[in-house]
């Protein structure tokens, strides 16, 4: 989501520079990056004028909001089959952004099909990296790796370390 959502944003920005200054699209960056339903009401017209207005950006959120629902599918055959819908759709936009965005969830096919298989993500691992990140600024480097590791092993290993009293 993050490589799409950037691709609207780059549009949103080459569009706006091909319209001139003051066009419609100055200051709606978060109105383009927000999610269908968490959109505030307070840009809710003015997206309904932007839509109106038949722009490249419109045409570039509608293809990041379709592709969200990629993930609300149980069937692995069925994911696929919107994938290969969403895929043509995103390749023959005629947007360069979404184009390269479309290439790059090609690239990682595989690994998304197999969310499909399994129903795991990524998450825990990132949340266990970010923890790590932090422990080495906290503590300014290690004199070596096995160091590390034990710090990394006492920290985040979820062992009860303290004395039993009785």
């Amino acid at each position: 989501m993050q490589h799409v959502n950037k691709a609207v944003d780059t549009v949103r920005k080459q569009e706006h520079k091909a319209l001139g200054k003051g066009s419609v699209l100055a200051g709606t960056k978060y109105v383009w990056l927000y999610a269908y339903e968490n959109l505030p009401a307070k840009h809710w017209p003015k997206l309904w004028q932007l839509w109106a207005g038949d722009l490249k950006t419109s045409r570039a959120w509608a293809i990041k909001e379709n592709i969200r629902h990629l993930w609300s599918y149980k069937s692995q055959a069925w994911a696929d089959k919107f994938w290969k819908k969403w895929n043509f759709w995103a390749t023959h936009s005629r947007l360069e952004p979404i184009k390269r965005a479309a290439k790059t969830l090609k690239d990682h096919y595989y690994g998304i099909m197999n969310f499909f298989k399994h129903r795991i993500s990524n998450d825990p691992v990132v949340g266990i990296n970010s923890r790590i990140g932090t422990l080495w600024k906290s503590v300014c480097g290690f004199r070596n790796k096995e160091r590390f590791r034990t710090e990394i092993l006492f920290q985040l290993g979820g062992l009860d370390l303290y004395p039993v009293t009785h």
